[in-house]
């Protein structure tokens, strides 16, 4: 299973505004500049988020984006699934219809358990501990040796 670009990049978006939660509001240029995301793609991503009232857009000179809500309140799972759709590796397993070997079919009940593995990590993973994996990477390691 391969997650699309807009919920990679989509996500690398709301990390970037969930770091700078509380603060003002933070320019989409300025988001797609640190996160290497191209500008034009990067605004057709802010659409359904702003809908989904996961994030706020505030117009003017001075304007931008801002997370709607806490960090961790917002999951992972609710994310993919807004910009890609559901999270399934296989068509058939939310539209079981559309294959006539889908109540028969032993490899369906794998995929099945694949996508619901696959969402268990989604749900658990809030913006809140993305900001802290990602605090973590930049922080310098202290587990240096020297000899």
């Amino acid at each position: 299973m391969k997650l699309g670009t807009k919920a990679r990049y989509g996500t690398r978006a709301l990390l970037d505004l969930a770091q700078h939660y509380g603060d003002e509001v933070v320019p989409l240029k300025d988001i797609a500049r640190r996160q290497q995301i191209s500008l034009p793609y990067l605004e057709q991503l802010v659409g359904p988020l702003v809908d989904s009232r996961l994030i706020q857009s505030v117009r003017g000179n001075h304007g931008g984006l801002k997370l709607a809500k806490p960090p961790e309140s917002i999951r992972l799972s609710e994310v993919v699934c807004l910009l890609e759709g559901p999270i399934e590796p296989v068509y058939c397993i939310h539209s079981p219809d559309k294959c006539n070997r889908s109540q028969f079919c032993a490899t369906r009940d794998v995929w099945d358990d694949v996508g619901k593995a696959v969402t268990s990590v989604l749900d658990q993973t809030t913006l809140a501990d993305l900001v802290s994996r990602q605090q973590a990477k930049m922080s310098p390691s202290t587990d240096m040796y020297y000899i």
